[in-house]
């Protein structure tokens, strides 16, 4: 009992830490990956930080199943450098009385690992997607940041401001430049503000400025100057959702007959058996033998993950080409995959290992 207490505080300890440096790495990459998007004007600055959340909710699954396969794998391990495993060993205890308690430190993060495959991640990928249609369907000014050249593809125009005034909305010196009639038009004004119209029409009024008007080539130029111009706003229109089988409530897939549906239905009940398989997994490779060297364990398990792993995504990709049906695709990675842990147990089990020969009577 004291030493099944004592696995599950330092799995307990060992877990909270590898998720939280699993979790920064995941964020990390996530930052990079949207604030290149938003520096690009594709991402509105006050949606970096939902988009940020919605990305790690979805990924968040297999964080958790790496998370638990590490903490297993290293916890144990130091329990074979130190000898701790010896003195379990010595009191009696097998390499499978470590299952009981593994099993029941996991059984949370299973329990979690299931909810989000199949529930939180999908919806986290579909809220994602509504966050991005409403953020391009704002009005184009709203996303005008000030010091910043912004192109509005849709309009035609490169729009630059100065400042803005969080009071009451004006905008100060302001750089338009857009192509009307085959000509270059540049409008510069010291003040800006937005009007709307009773009728629901928004209009940018500029105030005290200038406006330049030629062909570029040709030596014929206007210059305009105004107390007060006026230009439209034209509303920006809401795309239609990406089809996307990731964000597909499970419920649906369940009843969809699309190869590529199914695949996706494939994969989400394969990140919980994953887990559930690295678990056990992760306890006979954490024998460390000390002739091999301390990390040739963890070279074995870093290569059996990743064939384990690219062999999932092989099946997804077969059944996603109609090469094999759903429920062979779960049978064979999983069950090749549990056949590899049952011989390494019982190479840890046996007394001469798996490829031994018994000794002789004497």
């Amino acid at each position: 009992m004291i030493f099944r207490r004592s696995l599950v505080r330092e799995l307990t300890a060992t877990a909270i830490g590898l998720f939280v440096v699993l979790l920064a790495i995941l964020f990390t990459q996530s930052v990079i990956r949207i604030l290149a998007r938003a520096a690009g004007g594709a991402v509105a600055a006050e949606g970096v930080l939902a988009l940020i959340g919605f990305n790690a909710m979805f990924y968040l699954n297999i964080l958790l199943a790496v998370a638990l396969f590490l903490t297993v794998l290293l916890t144990l391990s130091r329990w074979y450098r130190d000898s701790e495993m010896v003195v379990w060993f010595t009191s009696g205890q097998s390499l499978t009385a470590c299952l009981r308690p593994i099993l029941l430190f996991a059984a949370p993060f299973l329990v979690a690992i299931v909810l989000l495959s199949l529930f939180l991640s999908p919806w986290a990928e579909q809220r994602k997607l509504e966050y991005e249609r409403q953020l391009e369907s704002r009005d184009e000014l709203s996303i005008l940041s000030p010091g910043l050249f912004r192109e509005f593809r849709r309009a035609g125009i490169v729009v630059y401001i100065e400042s803005i005034n969080p009071v009451d909305g004006r905008i100060r010196n302001v750089f338009l430049h857009s192509v009307d009639d085959k000509k270059d038009a540049t409008t510069v004004a010291r003040l800006g503000h937005l009007v709307e119209e009773p009728n629901g029409d928004r209009f940018v009024v500029l105030e005290d400025g200038r406006r330049y008007e030629g062909q570029p080539g040709s030596a014929e130029f206007r210059l305009i100057e105004f107390d007060k111009l006026g230009r439209r706003i034209e509303p920006a229109e809401a795309r239609a959702l990406p089809t996307s089988n990731k964000a597909i409530p499970t419920a649906a897939l369940l009843v969809a007959d699309s190869r590529n549906e199914r695949a996706e239905l494939f994969w989400r009940l394969s990140v919980p058996i994953l887990a559930l398989v690295l678990t056990l997994l992760a306890i006979p490779l954490a024998y460390v033998n000390p002739r091999m060297g301390r990390s040739f364990n963890l070279i074995a398990a870093a290569f059996l993950y990743m064939l384990y792993t690219n062999c999932i995504n092989i099946v997804q990709a077969m059944i996603a080409q109609g090469t094999i049906d759903l429920w062979a695709g779960l049978l064979l990675p999983h069950v090749s995959a549990l056949l590899i842990v049952f011989l390494l147990f019982r190479h840890q089990l046996s007394i001469t290992g798996l490829f031994g020969r018994a000794p002789k009577a004497a």
